[in-house]
Parts: C-alpha cells; sequence; structure tokens
C-alpha cells in the first residue's frame, strides 16, 4: 500500500484541483534569519482573499518601528504598499491616533503552500519565508490531542476522530509513536527513508488488522495528504485538523477543556502491532518506483 509520492506544496494541486493557498495565520519569519535572536518578523493574515501583513522591524538608526501593508492576493501573489506609523497611543498614554509616516516602498509575498513562500523587501532581494512553529517542534509529544481525520475521494466521506494520548517507542524510520488509548490508533513523525518529514497514522482492528493508514504534512495543528483503506489502491485527500490540545484545551473558538485528561496504559500487544503496521507502510513507500 505504497503512497504516491508528493510534496506539502503541491498537494492540494495534485488531490483537490486547486491552485490557491490561503496561508495559515499567524507569526512568520525570514527563514535565513531565525538564529534564536531578537530580529524582525511578521504576522500574516489572509481573509476572503485580502493579506494584512504586519512586519516589526528597525530602522537604519537602531530604533524599532512596524509596518503594514494590506492588498489583494492573486494567484498566491500580492504587492502591497509597506506603510510606516508614528505617534500612536503608548503605554499610560490618554486616547491618541497614529499618522502614517514615510513609506520605504512596497513589499511583494507569493506563496508557495499554506506555510511557505518568498517576499521581497525594498531594497533587498527575494527571499523565503515561513510560518513559525514555536510550540510544536517534530518530537512524538507534538502530537498529543484530539485529532480528526477526514478525507474524501472514491470512497466517499471517510472520517476519523481520534485522542493520541501516550508516547512510545517507534520504528526505524521515526522517532516515536504517539498512540490512542486503546492501542488502535498511531502516528509517528518520519525522519529518515522517502517520507521524511511528514507523519504516518495506522489505524488498526482489536484483532491487530489494519484497516487505514494516513500520510499528512502538518502545521501547528491543521495538516494535510492521503489516506488509504488497506488492501486497496485508491487515495483519498486527507484534511486533518486537531480539536484540541493534549490538556483539553480546544484549538477552535468553542470547545473548552474537560476535567479529565489522563492518558491511561496502553497494552503492549497493541503497541508492537501498531508498530508493525506502520513500519510496513512506511517500507512499502521507501520501495515504491
Amino acid at each position: 500500500m505504497a503512497f504516491k509520492q508528493w510534496t506539502a506544496a503541491t498537494l492540494l494541486a495534485c488531490a483537490a484541483g486547486a491552485h490557491a493557498y490561503e496561508p495559515q495565520a499567524g507569526t512568520w519569519v525570514v527563514s535565513s534569519e531565525v538564529d534564536g535572536r531578537p530580529g524582525r518578523g511578521l504576522s500574516v493574515d489572509v481573509q476572503n482573499g485580502t493579506l494584512a501583513l504586519q512586519m516589526y522591524a528597525y530602522e537604519s538608526s537602531g530604533q524599532p518601528t512596524f509596518y503594514l501593508a494590506v492588498g489583494p492576493v492573486a494567484d498566491n501573489r500580492v504587492t502591497a504598499r509597506l506603510n510606516r506609523y508614528t505617534g500612536g497611543r503608548f503605554f499610560g498614554s490618554g486616547a491618541q491616533s497614529g499618522t502614517e509616516a514615510q513609506s520605504p516602498g512596497n513589499v511583494t509575498v507569493r506563496f508557495t503552500s499554506g506555510t511557505t513562500g518568498f517576499i521581497t523587501f525594498p531594497n533587498e532581494p527575494e527571499k523565503p519565508i515561513s510560518r513559525f512553529s514555536f510550540g510544536y517542534p517534530r518530537v512524538p509529544a507534538s502530537l498529543a490531542g484530539y485529532w480528526t481525520f477526514t478525507s474524501f475521494g472514491n470512497e466517499g466521506m471517510r472520517a476519523d476522530v481520534v485522542q493520541l494520548t501516550t508516547p512510545v517507542a517507534g520504528t526505524a524510520n521515526g522517532n516515536g509513536l504517539m498512540v490512542s488509548s486503546d492501542g488502535l490508533f498511531g502516528c509517528e513523525h518520519q525522519t529518515s527513508g522517502t517520507l521524511s518529514g511528514n507523519v504516518v497514522c495506522v489505524r488498526v482492528s482489536s484483532g491487530g488488522t489494519l484497516q487505514r493508514s494516513y500520510l499528512m504534512s502538518y502545521s501547528v495543528n491543521d495538516g494535510e495528504g492521503y489516506s488509504q483503506t488497506a488492501g486497496t489502491g485508491a487515495q483519498q485527500f486527507l484534511v486533518v485538523r486537531r480539536v484540541a490540545t493534549a490538556r483539553g484545551d480546544g484549538t477552535g473558538i468553542v470547545y473548552k477543556a474537560s476535567d479529565d485528561n489522563a492518558a491511561l496504559p496502553v497494552p503492549e500487544s497493541a503497541l508492537q502491532t501498531l508498530r508493525a503496521h506502520l513500519a510496513q507502510v512506511a517500507a512499502e513507500e521507501s520501495a515504491a518506483p
């Protein structure tokens, strides 16, 4: 059951016929400038085809400042005036509004996926940018929480809802599984092989039979990829969403934490079955032409 070769940048185009990316809202960075020290960064949001980009940066004198650019996105690209402001309200001041100061020029952004792209600042060459993930490193614990896996294709609409609670030892191609309390669902970051950088998940029956496999690329709480029923070649386009964190905190706008989120012991026999099926899925993909 090998997955097709794919990348996050081309996933939507291949699976759903779409070619436009609405980037994830949040903190973005100039990828080459991330060094763990204070620097400049971006806040990006796109709603209904309009980009709002806020940037914190510095003047040539070293003084900090911020900019705002707003413009329509077309074909994953936007060019907008980068506006600088001054004279606004400060901590402890009374009401006062800032005023637009001079603009250094236009900024151009082109997105290559929902989490990557390129930016051209005034007087600078084009540079890669990416969504900054500071709370979810590529480790097993980052997969904990309540997840929904929804896929659609020739099999129609398929859905799984699972709570991943327990970190356990992983497979040869990964860095450790995060599994459900019953040991029937598990996910793992792939750190080697052709799937490196992605996440593979499997669901098995209580008898240990592989029922479905999943391949996804995700950022923070959202993922995309493919799913397959065991024994078939049909691939379903997959949309994944973490609806609550490991603490039970909702990631949407309504859901609240539950009172009891304790992880239960997972049967070792179930873990061995999960590892075997997940390793097989990854191995079949590595061997696929």
